[in-house]
């Protein structure tokens, strides 16, 4: 789900000219071309089945689509169809709390985990080459370290929630789940690094019991 920012600054479409609503009815201006729709359907359906079976990518129709004469009549179809589906969300939205919580929460943790990757990166957090694949590689093994150390944090913070368990110590689960596996105060990124690949981590137990915590 997007998170839409300062959506109170965008326009509602109508589905007909006659259509009032009470109480919101500010929020609307013009109505939907449904006739613009309907004319070019096939085609934008044959775009979207390119786009499902791999033949085209979102970004090279975005491209074209965007490069295209204001005028043309696929480009307006596709902006009208687009009007249709975000005035339809921006409604979900602005009626549903719990949508509105669940969207933040989820966009807050990609957000946490973004920052961290980019922390993880500090060595060089440009993609200075210009080849596909080594973007690619660079992405990924930026990933793969910071998953790594995701890892730690996770068996790190288990065993001390296991030990606080031992001693007696009370938490429920709200508690737990507010916890974040993306600490970096403990890393020392400049420090000395030594990779030992047949060590084994030692078994772990992740089920943290709750009740009688």
């Amino acid at each position: 789900m997007p998170r839409i920012k300062n959506w109170k600054h965008l326009r509602f479409y109508r589905p007909d000219k006659k259509a009032r609503y009470e109480h919101i009815d500010a929020l609307f201006s013009d109505h939907v071309d449904w006739r613009l729709i309907g004319d070019n359907f096939e085609e934008m359906l044959k775009t979207a089945v390119s786009i499902k079976v791999g033949k085209l990518t979102p970004s090279t129709v975005l491209r074209k689509l965007g490069s295209y004469n204001r005028q043309n009549r696929i480009h307006r179809a596709f902006r009208e169809l687009g009007r249709v589906v975000r005035t339809e969300f921006l409604l979900n939205w602005i009626s549903d709390l719990e949508l509105r919580r669940i969207t933040t929460g989820s966009l807050n943790k990609s957000e946490d985990f973004n920052r961290f990757t980019k922390w993880v990166a500090f060595g060089g957090q440009l993609l200075a080459e210009n080849d596909r694949d080594e973007q690619r590689k660079l992405i990924k093994y930026n990933h793969l370290v910071a998953n790594c150390l995701i890892f730690y944090n996770v068996c790190a913070m288990t065993k001390a929630l296991h030990q606080m368990r031992k001693e007696g110590m009370r938490m429920d689960a709200d508690t737990l789940a507010r916890l974040s596996p993306y600490l970096t105060g403990h890393v020392n990124r400049f420090g000395e690094y030594r990779l030992d690949v047949k060590r084994q981590p030692p078994p772990i137990d992740y089920q943290l019991p709750i009740i009688g915590f």
